[in-house]
This record gives C-alpha cells, structure tokens and sequence, in this order.
C-alpha cells in the first residue's frame, strides 16, 4: 500500500533529543484533555514516555472511543491501528499517525484485491456460503469490511480460539456455520489455533495469493478446514525451537513465553503462548529470581525486563530485531504533528470512508458477541 509521508523541516529532523523532549512536552500542555496519546506496547520509550495510555491495538481504539474530552487522537502504532480507531470513534474525533510510513508488513500481505481473487477463484469450487473468511486483527479496514460484508470476524490472538470455535463449532440449526475458514493475514496465528481446535496439519492447507488457486488442487481445497494466508510478522518468525534450547540449556527452570505469531514449531516448546497482554501477565505473576525468555517484540522485552528486575527477562532472539515499522513513529514526527495540531493544521489524519467503516465495525462487533 503507497503511503507519502511528508519530508519532516530541518526543525525537527535536525533537532537534538532535549529540543524534541521540549518541543513534545510544550504542545502536549497547550493540547491539554483535548489530545489523547495512544502508545503501543512496541513502541520504543522516547514514544511511551509521553503516552496517555498504552496497550494492544484493539485495546488503545477502544479507549480512543470512550473518552469524551479528547478529540484528537494521536495513535503511536501503525496504519491498520489507527484504522480501527477511526472506526470506532465519534465523529468529532479525529485520528493521526505520527508517519505515515508506519505500516505493517504482515497486514500488507493481504490486500483487498488479493483476497477478492482469492474469494472467486475459491467460489468456482466451492458452495461459498459454507466458507467463513476471518481476519486478524492486524489487516486493513478494507479486509476487515470484506468479512464483514460475508458474514465472517474479525479476531485478535487472544480470542482466535473462541472466534474459530464459532465459525466452524457453534451449531445453528443443527449444523456448523460453516465448513471451511479463509484466515488472513497470518498463517501462523491461523495455525496454531487450529492445532488447539484438534485439527490435522492437512486439515490446514497455505493458501499462496500468488498462485492460481493458492497452489492448491481442487481436491485439497475441498478437504481442507483451514485455508491459511500465506502472510506472517517479521519480527515473530524469527524466533526458533534452537533459540528456546539455548534459552533452556542456561536457564533449566526458566520460564519461555511465546507470541502465537510465531511458527508452530517454536510455539510447541513454549511454556505460555498468548498475546501481548498474556505475555506481560505472565512476567507479572513470576516469582522473583524467575528466569523468562520472551518470543516477541524487543521494545517491550526490555520495558518488562525493567519492570521486574528481581527476574532475569531476556528475548529469545540473540539479534533483537525490533518492529521496524513501529519504530518510525520517533520524537522527530511526534513532535512536528503535535505542534502543527497546535497550530491548527491537521496532517496524516486517518480516515476510512464511511461504507467500510461501516462493514469493520460490523466485523468487529460479531468479534464483541463471540467473546
């Protein structure tokens, strides 16, 4: 997806840490409750020092759209995060990205185009109204109108499991909603919920966009239960069975924590496999002295290693590769937005249009009733 961000003046750009730290701090009190800073939990410290919450994605649009003083709402995130905030917030508020090149690579995996192919090439094959197609929190809103328009959810990795059980579980009149999940962007995520639902590795079949039928015969797509997005998180496939071994080989007793965007392989060596919320749970809840080797986003390993410093917390991956999309929002372009909101302007405001808004939050509240 092109997204231009304006090139940042020379003020900002070539402004050192304090001039920014000031800059930031000036127009946050000149905004007062008329500003809400949403931080999330991948965001580097210069960013979360000056958030006025943070959280997961679903979680900070949520809290966008209860508040009633704040009507600008400035989202330390990425695209598809801002997004949803601007679907779920009144009209008088108004969304902004700090960079607009603050995307996500495993969102952009699956455009809308790609998956209208996907759904008609899978309709010349297949009794359409038997297959339920469910994305990840972490897509478009445009993907996110797409399953609402055909009767699917949206779900987060927290709920995957309760969203999956509905769609191919939950009985309505006598039978299952559907006989066959479309889930993207994330194969990942997809897959290690079905391994939880009892599903067959064969029963979960990639679907690759860039193939005529996936790649798939007609027959496999028949059999299958799962048709997987072959979509995935750059940071979370990075992490490996061999780095839980090394992990484990220093720290016999020591506790490992995995996001299930990982691969299945690295999730079955896990101790705990849950969301970003689950995951900081769970380092809460250690004993002191605990040893715990996390399998996710570095920014937030090391924000949870100074939160508990009775507890050797450690990442998993020895390169500590950071979320490079996220950490494009930095003091330079969260300092240049706050202060032209100071000054009246309104750049990099996120808008969706109002008929996919209007199909997200359809998508969004099934994703509501079911957990």
């Amino acid at each position: 997806m092109l997204r231009i961000q304006r090139t940042l003046p020379e003020r900002y750009s070539l402004a050192d840490r304090p001039a920014l730290l000031e800059m930031v701090l000036s127009a946050k009190e000149t905004l007062g409750e008329s500003c809400l800073i949403l931080g999330h939990h991948y965001q580097h410290d210069d960013i979360m020092e000056f958030a006025d919450a943070s959280g997961d994605s679903f979680g900070l649009s949520r809290i966008a759209a209860s508040t009633t003083a704040a009507t600008k709402i400035v989202f330390c995130g990425v695209h598809f995060m801002a997004e949803s905030a601007d679907i779920l917030t009144r009209e008088d508020q108004h969304v902004f990205l700090p960079d607009l090149n603050a995307g996500c690579s495993m969102a952009d995996m699956a455009d809308i185009d790609s998956v209208e192919d996907a759904w008609a090439a899978l309709g010349e094959h297949l009794d359409m109204n038997r297959v339920m197609p469910i994305t990840y929190m972490n897509s478009s809103a445009a993907l996110k109108a797409f399953v609402g328009r055909h009767g699917g959810a949206v779900c987060t990795s927290s709920n995957a499991k309760a969203v999956l059980t509905w769609a191919l579980h939950d009985l309505v009149d006598g039978s299952p909603r559907a006989d066959k999940v479309l889930f993207f962007p994330d194969q990942h995520l997809g897959r290690n919920t079905g391994f939880q639902l009892g599903y067959a590795e064969q029963e979960m079949l990639l679907w690759n966009p860039r193939f005529e039928l996936g790649g798939l015969d007609s027959s496999h797509v028949d059999g299958a239960k799962l048709l997987l997005w072959k979509g995935h998180c750059s940071v979370h496939q990075r992490f490996r069975p061999e780095q839980i071994a090394d992990f484990r080989s220093r720290f016999p007793e020591g506790l490992v924590l995995v996001h299930p965007e990982c691969a299945h392989d690295t999730v079955a060596e896990a101790d705990v496999v849950g969301s970003t919320d689950a995951i900081i749970k769970a380092v809460e809840a250690a004993p002191a002295g605990a040893a715990i080797g996390i399998a996710t986003e570095i920014h937030l390993v090391n924000r949870l290693a100074k939160q508990r410093p009775d507890c050797t917390v450690e990442c998993l991956d020895p390169l500590v590769c950071p979320c490079a999309t996220m950490a494009r929002i930095d003091l330079p372009h969260l300092a240049w937005l706050l202060e032209s909101l100071v000054a009246g302007d309104e750049p990099n405001r996120i808008m969706v249009d109002d008929d996919t808004s209007l199909w997200a939050k359809v998508a969004l509240e099934r994703m509501l009733a079911i957990t």
